[in-house]
């Protein structure tokens, strides 16, 4: 009979290591026209070197890489061809981790399909006992056979590609290059197709480096916003600076993280540009990144010395409650409702705002922490978990699970707070159990989630999410050990509230409560048949 699995300790997650920061380049039709022609070229040689780095597969080493380089540099330049040379093997690298995901995606449905399989039809599954539940019907049972030879088949082809070094990548993305047989699904016609195509796929990035001039000699952004671009060899006609460089008419402003991004360039630290197209719009962008030294964590202990705000995440709010060191939830429960239909742009602004609030409410309570589940739903999405439940699997497969927790970090660290990521087993369940009912009242409905964040925020505090505990020996009623002991370990529902008993809990019934409460005869009333027996004396006559 199985158990509860062991929860994880909780920690302090660390604070963000980079910073990425992006402005609107308002150019001139000329400017675009240069940016163009030289996006478009360098992403071709881009293109031809991401080939020849898939070709060598494993076999790629600092030798090859330094002749790509040197192939590279008579076409451009040393420092556009350093460039390129990084993001070919970066995206190589991306797409081989992609692979092996993929490949460990494929052992587990497969292993569940064949559990699945193994099973008698219409059989009931049993967690404590380790055993999945089986198919509902023969048809089913034999669709799904075939699925799991189709899902062998294609683990066979990646196991494959993955010994051989192998991977299938495509520069501007395979969504966009699969639109291209479905413009009609898409509201694209073919111009509009290849436009989009051609503004993903150009090559406009630069790494910086410290010590040269503002931070990067390949794309160079002073102090005062003037940006300018260091052309390849074959486009040096295009320049209109010394030194084959072409600088813009539209001027740089980060308002975001603008003073530090200056305090960078002034002291020639390393900052990274890249610089693209946005079609829908039609307008430029240059975003600036560069690393940031690692803060130290704050102790767990430190963090939690002034409460804790809990949060439950959920599809559509973050459910939110301060607690004290003790474990009490003050005050009261708040929501922070966001949106996630539409484009990604707007469920990302709609991330935002929603921690935006939530750390306002933070700091308005004065908690130095915030606690979030450690949540992972990389796997939660499969068919084979969650049967025919689509919505339930729509719904946690667009739950942005990683981007929200990466960003209420990389925010709470600008605002002095700590994130304390704690094990997310059982919060929902066990805060509905002790504490929804308990802080419900009849003008304040607390709701499941609301619950789940005081067990999220006991458990970072260390606390048991059930109200009460066993009290210390001397505190007990019954002296000597608390009466929880007459129950023995194996009987069922030890754990739970005692049965209610109806009817007085002492010995004296208050009055009208009484065993003989409704026997109007034996009150003490004239004519009571009790009231004059042959034993009792009467009253003597007032004559005498």
């Amino acid at each position: 009979m199985g158990g509860l699995r062991e929860l994880a300790a909780s920690f302090v997650a660390p604070g963000p290591a980079g910073v990425a920061v992006r402005d609107r380049l308002r150019v001139s039709a000329l400017d675009a026209a240069v940016l163009a022609e030289v996006g478009v070229f360098l992403g071709s040689l881009a293109a031809g070197d991401l080939a020849e780095r898939s070709r060598q597969g494993l076999g790629h080493d600092a030798p090859s890489w330094a002749v790509r380089k040197r192939s590279l540099t008579g076409k451009s330049s040393a420092r556009w061809a350093g460039s390129i040379t990084k993001a070919s093997h970066d995206q190589w690298a991306l797409a081989r981790r992609g692979q092996a995901a993929h490949m460990a995606w494929l052992r587990g449905q497969i292993t569940s399909i064949e559990a699945r399989l193994a099973r008698p039809l219409g059989a009931k599954g049993d967690k404590r006992e380790g055993l999945v539940r089986g198919y509902g019907s023969r048809a089913e049972w034999h669709a799904k056979s075939r699925r799991l030879h189709a899902l062998k088949d294609r683990l066979a082809v990646v196991e494959a590609d993955w010994a051989a070094g192998r991977v299938r990548v495509a520069r501007g993305g395979k969504r966009l290059a699969n639109t291209r047989h479905h413009l009609e699904a898409a509201g694209l016609d073919e111009q509009a197709w290849r436009e989009r195509w051609r503004a993903v796929r150009m090559f406009l990035a630069a790494d910086g480096e410290s010590g040269k001039r503002f931070g990067n000699e390949t794309i160079r952004v002073t102090d005062t916003g003037r940006l300018s671009v260091k052309l390849p060899a074959p486009l040096t006609r295009l320049a209109n600076a010394p030194h084959g460089r072409y600088v813009l008419d539209a001027t740089v402003r980060f308002q975001h993280r603008g003073q530090e991004w200056r305090d960078r360039v002034t002291a020639n630290r390393a900052v990274a540009y890249r610089i693209h197209r946005d079609t829908a719009r039609g307008r430029w962008y240059v975003t600036a990144s560069w690393q940031r030294a690692a803060a130290p964590t704050l102790p767990l202990e430190a963090a939690l010395a002034r409460g804790v705000v809990g949060v439950d995440m959920n599809d559509d709010h973050l459910a939110a409650w301060h607690l004290d060191v003790h474990g009490n939830p003050i005050g009261e429960p708040q929501r922070f409702f966001y949106d996630l239909t539409g484009s990604s742009g707007h469920r990302d602004a709609q991330i935002r705002h929603a921690l935006s609030r939530l750390l306002h409410h933070a700091r308005r309570c004065g908690a130095a922490a915030i606690a979030i589940e450690d949540l992972d739903f990389s796997d939660g999405t499969s068919r084979e978990k969650h049967g025919r439940n689509k919505p339930f699997r729509r719904l946690i497969s667009r739950f942005p699970t990683a981007k929200l927790k990466a960003r209420l970090v990389s925010m709470a660290a600008e605002q002095d707070i700590a994130v304390v990521a704690v094990d997310p087993a059982y919060t929902s369940r066990w805060g509905a159990r002790h504490w929804q009912q308990p802080l419900s009242t009849a003008t304040r409905k607390i709701s499941r989630h609301d619950a789940a964040s005081i067990a999220i925020g006991r458990r970072a505090l260390g606390h048991p999410i059930r109200r009460r505990t066993t009290p210390p020996p001397p505190h007990q009623s019954d002296g000597a050990g608390h009466r929880i002991v007459q129950a023995r370990p194996e009987i069922g529902r030890r754990e739970g509230t005692r049965p209610l008993v109806p009817g007085p809990r002492t010995g004296c019934a208050p009055p009208g409560r009484g065993a003989k409460a409704g026997d109007q005869c034996a009150q003490h009333r004239s004519g009571h048949t009790a009231e004059h027996g042959f034993w009792q004396q009467d009253s003597l006559p007032l004559s005498l």
